[in-house]
């Protein structure tokens, strides 16, 4: 691992720091020969203090269990009819599988029990049919769950619930999933499965909101895999309930928990409930909505016009801040490798995003930017906010003689008399944009 990878995760740390995240494992993953780095992933995630709920499935090895013993099953997910050969069946699967994962959460120096926490109530008769064994959850026992994580304890949850009578059910691990992140008040629920999750054209899909999750799984029915439109599913029902994020992996991929969850892109499709926001490089297709954006600006003399030709001959210093796909803020960090120095430009945030610290955020990023690429110092020019960058930003005012020699010409060409202002720069980590 590269050090800048460290300082990348450690730059999350205080946000994941005693937050519960629930990892639904599939059981064709959990039967895997990549399993032992999932295990792996659960063991950094426990190192950097992050509360951890395992919910496991069980599908794939009821298969081969069945296929062994002969029988014939009514279902495999817990979502169909579960007959009485069938209990028997994912009950015997179920338990051999949990105790395989204990085993294996032991040998990576983990805690973990068996967490009998899932109250659950006959499926019942569903489209006339009685679906018998098939249950689903009626409450989660919170207090226990709670017990354990606060003595450091991960809870294995099995696809498997109980009523007040002692009667078993077979009920959904995805179902499960959810029920639990909002029974917690989790901040994710991240979902292993044997494949890609929701791909477009055969391009992953790295983020959806709640209604176009919903959107995919009403308009694809019969096209997803019947795994991924359960997971899509309840992600987009979890984010309705109030769970921030729900991410869908393919964990067959190596270390695929731990780049989605330490990563500004993510290596799954991550479906958010509340604003997602990100910073990235501004695209060609951007440069008009950037200028619509500081249109007003420009026009009270407050930011310097730019036409639509500048900003494409230094796209790679511009950068915007989205919010929910819309731009809401942008901000150019320009170089000067000789004096190992920066610019902060055009630093603006629509009015409509006013007061919800995305200047501060995007003044924050672009230091760090600044840093990493090697400058002591950054410097804005400003002639009407000059005020936001000492109190907010801690910037001072210098002379125009500290300005690099290039920008030194420019500034004294365009008569504005701006105020310079300056501020010293540690390189970190540019502060991720995905949570």
């Amino acid at each position: 691992m590269k050090v800048s990878d460290l300082r990348g995760i450690l730059t999350y740390v205080p946000r994941f720091r005693e937050k519960i995240f629930v990892v639904a494992v599939d059981g064709e993953v959990a039967g895997s020969p990549n399993f032992s780095n999932v295990l792996l992933d659960l063991a950094v995630l426990r190192s950097l203090n992050v509360r951890v709920v395992l919910v496991h499935g069980a599908a794939h090895q009821i298969d081969q269990l069945a296929g062994e013993r002969g029988v014939k099953l009514s279902n495999n997910d817990g979502t169909g009819i579960t007959d009485e050969p069938t209990l028997k069946v994912a009950l015997d699967a179920a338990t051999t599988l949990m105790n395989e994962i204990m085993q294996g959460l032991t040998s990576v120096d983990l805690r973990a029990a068996y967490a009998n926490v899932i109250i659950a109530h006959p499926a019942g008769i569903l489209g006339g049919v009685d679906h018998l064994h098939t249950g689903k959850v009626e409450r989660v026992d919170t207090r226990l769950l709670q017990l354990l994580l606060d003595e450091g304890v991960i809870p294995v949850i099995p696809p498997i619930g109980f009523d007040g009578e002692g009667r078993t059910y077979r009920v959904n691990s995805d179902a499960i999933a959810v029920e639990v992140a909002e029974a917690v008040q989790a901040m994710k629920v991240l979902y292993l499965g044997s494949r890609d999750a929701v791909t477009d054209g055969g391009v992953l899909l790295r983020q959806l909101s709640i209604s176009e999750a919903e959107d995919i799984a009403k308009r694809r029915r019969n096209q997803l895999d019947r795994g991924i439109l359960s997971k899509l599913e309840h992600a987009a029902r979890a984010c309705r309930n109030g769970v921030p994020r729900v991410h869908l992996l393919n964990g067959s991929m190596d270390e695929a928990l731990l780049s989605e969850v330490f990563s500004t892109e993510g290596v799954g499709t991550m479906i958010y409930g509340n604003d997602y926001q990100q910073i990235r490089h501004v695209m060609k297709k951007d440069v008009r909505g950037v200028l619509e954006l500081i249109k007003r600006s420009v026009e009270h003399a407050e930011l310097v016009k730019r036409t639509r030709a500048d900003i494409l001959a230094q796209i790679d210093d511009w950068w915007v801040l989205e919010v929910d796909r819309q731009l809401v803020a942008c901000v150019a960090v320009h170089f000067y490798a000789e004096s190992q120095k920066a610019e902060l430009a055009c630093l603006y945030v629509s009015r409509a995003h006013e007061g919800q610290g995305h200047g501060r955020k995007l003044m924050g990023f672009a230091e760090q930017l600044a840093a990493q690429r090697g400058a002591r110092a950054i410097f804005a020019l400003s002639t009407q906010a000059f005020n936001y960058f000492q109190q907010k930003g801690g910037y001072v005012e210098v002379t125009p003689d500290e300005l690099p020699a290039e920008r030194r010409k420019k500034y004294d060409v365009s008569g504005r008399n701006s105020k310079v202002l300056q501020k010293a720069v540690v390189a970190t980590a540019v502060e991720p944009a995905r949570v």
